[in-house]
């Protein structure tokens, strides 16, 4: 882009969207990186504050018409660089519309617009009984815009879904400018292809969303049972865990940790708070059978050769699960982290968490790892000095990846591709769907000017 083409669209912007465009070096700045740790080479050319659908689609108007790249941004607390803005495109900033717009408890339903805070929706919720089961460990920062565009996960996905199972339908602003609704209102509906379905986890590359209708769930009545259960070895957790599973019950949070993040989270906390553990297996019940599904889990835990805690006393159950919500920035505390994900079968998380030691000592490479054990999901923490990623760091993860595609898993289970995968995506999908994507991205987006250079590696 010429420096002429560049001045003219901050022009057309600033003549369209007066007291919205935002030139200031601060501002651009904070747009060149996300929490994953990321950075692009150099500012964008400016940031927009969208207040209305409106203001959307004269953006995308004005991008097309210049040729120009929109990158849009919520509260920027991705994991895989998906918001990350350079060069030459414009910022599209969602977190100015951060209305509730209805919240309907006949239909069990809400909607929204995409910059409100996941638990801000959620607090404004419980006054009518009802929540948004996307619980990501990032739910008091994050947007629900941000939540369906990366398909966030989180701690209660293995009973409630990942989000794409909690969104009816969608209102979105397509590259050209045009306003599309897709979903259904209603519980039901099977008309035509699953546009809103495929809307859902497209990190920004095939449309904007600017409205949601989400599904809600009714308060969970009822004690909730927590269970904690400390192992000599991650290896006899994640075994307990897929027994857990095996046997059929439904818990509403399992997470583990192995012994690298155990002593990162007692060295944060100042002492043993989960007594030295080799692995730390965290189990929490809700439902009116939460008691008589926690004693089963202890039996199990016991079983495989924990130490088990059990209790129904929410200051205690807080404390459990904040060790685990804790992980993240214990580990922060050890260096420079690169947060990985990655899933696998449930019954492959043993062989997951052995592959990741032996890879370990492969490249002498940190790589404490926690686990959404509930559903195989794996975040890999590989820690190193400076602010750029290591080529031998690179390196351990792309033989951890191939590793978790060998046992029947997946690139990621809740991050997204964004910058950081998009070197491994054909590694997954295969010459002709890895085609077959980029001719759908190309079909929704013909300039190619949504997001680009995330998902897929740019064209030659």
């Amino acid at each position: 882009m010429t420096a002429t083409t560049s001045t003219a669209v901050v022009d057309a912007l600033r003549e369209a969207l007066p007291g919205l465009v935002d030139t200031e070096p601060g501002t651009l700045a904070a747009c060149t990186a996300d929490r994953s740790g990321h950075h692009s080479a150099g500012a964008p050319l400016a940031a927009v504050g969208a207040r209305t659908i409106e203001d959307v689609q004269t953006v995308c108007r004005l991008a097309s018409e210049f040729r120009t790249p929109v990158v849009t941004r919520g509260a920027g607390t991705g994991l895989a660089g998906g918001s990350i803005a350079g060069p030459g495109e414009i910022v599209l900033s969602l977190m100015a519309m951060d209305r509730i717009l209805e919240v309907s408890a006949q239909n069990r339903l809400a909607v929204v617009q995409p910059g409100i805070i996941n638990g801000d929706l959620n607090r404004a919720l419980a006054g009518h009984g009802l929540w948004w089961a996307p619980d990501p460990a990032s739910k008091d920062i994050s947007t629900v815009g941000g939540n369906i565009a990366m398909n966030a996960g989180g701690l209660l996905c293995a009973k409630y879904g990942v989000t794409r199972e909690a969104v009816l339908a969608l209102k979105v602003v397509l590259s050209d400018g045009t306003l599309l609704s897709v979903g259904h209102r209603t519980v039901k509906g099977v008309t035509g292809y699953d546009v809103c379905a495929l809307m859902i986890g497209s990190e920004g590359t095939l449309g904007i969303v600017v409205e949601a209708t989400l599904k809600l769930q009714p308060l969970v009545a009822g004690q909730i049972s927590t269970v904690g259960g400390f192992f000599d070895g991650v290896e006899a957790a994640a075994a307990a865990s897929s027994a857990i599973t095996a046997s059929g019950l439904v818990p509403a949070i399992m997470e583990l940790m192995d012994g690298r993040a155990v002593a990162a989270v007692e060295r944060y906390a100042g002492g043993p708070v989960l007594g030295g553990a080799g692995a730390y297996l965290l189990v929490q019940c809700d439902g009116p059978a939460a008691a008589e599904t926690a004693e089963r889990v202890a039996e199990l835990a016991r079983a495989a050769g924990a130490r088990v805690e059990t209790t129904t006393d929410p200051a205690e159950s807080d404390r459990l699960v904040g060790l685990r919500r804790n992980a993240f920035p214990a580990l922060e505390a050890l260096g420079t982290l690169l947060v990985e994900d990655m899933a696998v079968p449930r019954d492959q998380l043993a062989n997951a968490f052995a592959a990741i030691r032996r890879i370990e000592e492969k490249y002498g490479v940190l790589i404490p790892t926690c686990c959404h054990a509930g559903d195989g999901n794996l975040h890999p923490l590989f820690v190193y000095d400076g602010d750029e990623v290591p080529d031998v760091v690179w390196e351990a993860a792309g033989e951890m990846f191939r590793t978790a595609l060998d046992l029947g898993g997946t690139l990621t289970g809740e991050h997204g591709i964004g910058l950081l995968k998009r070197r491994w995506l054909k590694d997954e999908l295969g010459e002709e769907q890895y085609v077959l994507q980029r001719r759908i991205k190309a079909l929704f987006d013909p300039l190619g000017i949504l997001n680009p250079g995330k998902m897929f590696v740019p064209e030659a």
